[in-house]
């Protein structure tokens, strides 16, 4: 095994050589401004500064929590400067808007927007002009992302006299803005579902006047709220809004209390939104706290009826049913002779069998729904390991469909089936029907895929409705025709458009899978694309080396062996070892606190004594990634950059950075990755780190640097 990857290791450094990066270096396009509300102050007075951030259209930065936790966004910071016997408190921030991002929905501001900061002057402050200076950094999104920082400056006096300031009237305005911190509310939190529950579903219960609402979630050390809200119901005439929030587990155990914004109306003129501190209480009386399901409407219900129909009829024109449905139809002709009616009855019997099948694979879905617990469809999808799973199942039934391997009955199977449906009458008819639905089980189209999604995640009565209208979709034809034997010289005859057809229903599927990838590779790490695109070609040449050697050449064992091998090296060394994927988004803790490279950061920290660790890199370096996830990102390299108190710096190089593109070529470097260590000692120089790292290079590196 070891050797297996670094063998891959090395194939992969190898494909980097012609790889460089990609548009012009964006620079931050924020404008930001200090403004005070006093010209002059007393000792002991305290005043408003307000940090303006104008973003230029279709940008936007972050609020004080901007997502869920392993998410996209930065909180906008402030470091104050000030004089003695000033003091700075915390940001007072406006109510954000919520917007979806790649990662997740989001809390940001854009157009203009005032961030105010009351500060107090202490009564032994000197009498004078002072000078407030703020560094702020933020981080401004459009359809990139681009870090900024600036150290803005005012002036006022201290004196006998408090006078306004020609920003007064401006910050008055914002402060009426903010939310309010002192309203009663009829509110009431509790969970839905049980403890042993990963993540956990909240539910918020507000009779207000409002039409609908909102929770925003301040950022806490125990649990991670997701951005995303859930409106569960929202029903003006009782004045009720119940929301649903998925909370995760930072640390151990759930909190027993989450604070943040409720806003009413969010998103419209009458917004309005109130400080609140959310103690989480039992299910009241008649709600349905652990409900497994989410309540349905006939609105969606009935598409995915539709969608179950079609997917059954699709069956019938499959390789793996049509080819028998002629034959099936005239043996029923053949036993009823020349009775009309006993074709009839046969025909029915054949549908009993298929629907009668689809019944029992009901039971054995019901059965897989209990035992894992899933909520609903939306709630589904909000699980990460759901998301895997389901991506390379589609993966897997569209590889199926291609050709690359087969689902097929065992020969045993095949025989008893074979002894079973040639019986005479109404049993060969039924075990037909059977037969059917079991030859087409393998031939997944994409509209019962979607049905069947569906179904997984609901009520039993809508599981078994869906499941219930495959079987129809699938016996009808057959029902039809026995009922109209004159009409089989319509049915298409066999051919190779069949194979043709299947093949071409491989592409929707594939493109559903690249669906799910989108919304789920984003959220499994900052390596999460490269590493479950690499999974999904593991699984992928797994079927193939299957399908090609164990099916067409016979070579079963050594097929097996290969093929299972692959999927452990998937499973192990990438599920596990690379995307720690069981672990929840809101739980996923960087290991290296990494800050962005500058030259000044450098210099701060060896003036400070503290060893430096650089990584230049860009997410279209595949070595990089490599790098930092076999050797820096590891808890060894972690634990020893805490320890020592390293500071860890990244440039991101993947776009054109000059200062970076500068500091590359000072070492020699045309490109990425290049990894320094600076020593706490000044006047030794950095040590640069091979192109291709280990745990050991990298440790014995730090250790240099500490001594």
């Amino acid at each position: 095994m070891y050797r297996f990857l670094r063998s891959f290791r090395i194939a992969l450094w190898l494909g980097l050589l012609s790889q460089l990066s990609a548009p012009a270096f964006a620079q931050a396009l924020t404008q930001v401004r200090l403004l005070v509300d006093r010209e002059a102050v007393k000792p002991g007075e305290q005043f408003t500064a307000g940090v303006e951030l104008q973003m230029p259209q279709g940008w936007h930065t972050y609020w004080r929590n901007p997502s869920e936790a392993g998410g996209a966004g930065l909180r906008t910071k402030v470091d104050w400067t000030l004089p003695e016997g000033f003091k700075a408190g915390e940001i007072l921030w406006p109510t954000p808007a919520k917007h979806a991002d790649p990662a997740g929905d989001a809390h940001s501001y854009e157009g203009t927007v005032l961030l105010l900061v009351p500060i107090s002057v202490a009564p032994t402050a000197a009498i004078g002009s002072s000078e407030l200076k703020a560094k702020v950094s933020w981080l401004e999104c459009a359809s990139n992302c681009v870090p900024g920082r600036v150290t803005v400056a005012a002036t006022l006096s201290v004196g006998t006299q408090s006078l306004p300031s020609s920003h007064a009237a401006t910050i008055a305005a914002a402060r009426a803005k903010l939310p309010a911190s002192d309203a009663k509310l009829d509110v009431r939190a509790y969970w839905e579902d049980s403890a042993a529950s990963e993540p956990r579903k909240l539910l918020i219960e507000w009779k207000t006047d409002a039409t609908t609402g909102d929770f925003f979630a301040y950022e806490g050390a125990h649990a991670a709220v997701s951005a995303h809200t859930e409106v569960v119901k929202s029903d003006p005439g009782t004045g009720l809004i119940r929301l649903r929030k998925s909370v995760a587990k930072l640390e151990s155990g759930y909190p027993s209390e989450v604070r943040g914004l409720l806003v009413a109306n969010p998103g419209t003129a009458s917004e309005r939104a109130f400080e609140s501190a959310l103690t989480i209480g039992e299910a009241p009386a008649g709600a349905v706290a652990g409900a497994k399901t989410e309540p349905f409407s006939f609105a969606t219900l009935i598409p995915m009826l539709g969608l179950a129909f079609i997917g059954g009829l699709i069956l019938n024109i499959m390789p793996c049913v049509l080819p028998v449905l002629a034959l099936k139809i005239l043996g029923f002709v053949r036993q009823a002779g020349s009775d009309p009616a006993r074709v009839r009855k046969l025909g029915l019997i054949y549908g009993a069998g298929v629907i009668t099948s689809f019944l029992v694979l009901a039971g054995v879905a019901l059965a897989v729904q209990a035992a894992g617990g899933v909520a609903g469809w939306s709630t589904a999808f909000q699980n990460p390991q759901f998301r895997v799973l389901m991506c390379i199942l589609l993966v897997l039934v569209a590889l199926n469909l291609f050709g690359v391997f087969e689902v097929t009955l065992s020969g045993g199977a095949m025989g008893v089936a074979g002894d079973l449906t040639s019986k005479e009458g109404g049993a060969g008819a039924f075990f037909n029907g059977v037969l059917a639905a079991v030859l087409a089980t393998p031939c997944t189209a994409p509209f019962l895929a979607t049905a069947i999604g569906f179904a997984f995640t609901q009520p039993p009565v809508v599981l078994l409705s869906i499941f219930l209208t495959v079987g129809l979709g699938l016996a009808a034809p057959f029902v039809v025709l026995c009922w109209k034997p004159g009409w089989l010289k319509l049915m298409p005859k066999p051919g190779a458009w069949m194979v043709r057809f299947k093949v071409a229903m491989g592409f929707p599927l594939l493109g559903t899978a690249i669906w799910v990838f989108w919304f789920t590779a984003g959220r499994l790490g900052s390596a999460g694309v490269l590493w479950m695109g690499l999974l999904l070609v593991l699984v992928s040449a797994a079927a193939w080396v299957w399908g090609e050697f164990g099916q067409k050449d016979g070579k079963t064992v050594g097929a097996g062996i290969t093929a299972l091998a692959l999927l452990l090296v998937g499973y192990f060394g990438i599920l596990e070892g690379q995307l720690d994927w069981r672990t929840s988004p809101g739980s996923r803790k960087p290991k290296v606190d990494w800050q962005p490279w500058s030259q000044s950061a450098v210099a701060k920290a060896v003036s400070e004594g503290r060893p430096v660790l650089v990584d230049f890199t860009a997410d279209g370096c595949l070595n990089c990634q490599i790098n930092k996830r076999t050797s820096i990102e590891i808890k060894s390299t972690a634990d020893l950059i805490r320890s020592q108190k390293v500071a860890a710096l990244e440039g991101d190089f993947t776009d054109l950075d000059p200062a970076i593109a500068a500091e590359l070529q000072k070492f020699g470097r045309r490109g990425v990755p290049l990894v320094l260590v600076y020593s706490k000692d000044p006047s030794k120089p950095p040590r640069v780190l091979p192109t291709v790292l280990t745990p050991g290079v990298v440790k014995e590196a730090l250790e240099w640097a500490a001594q």
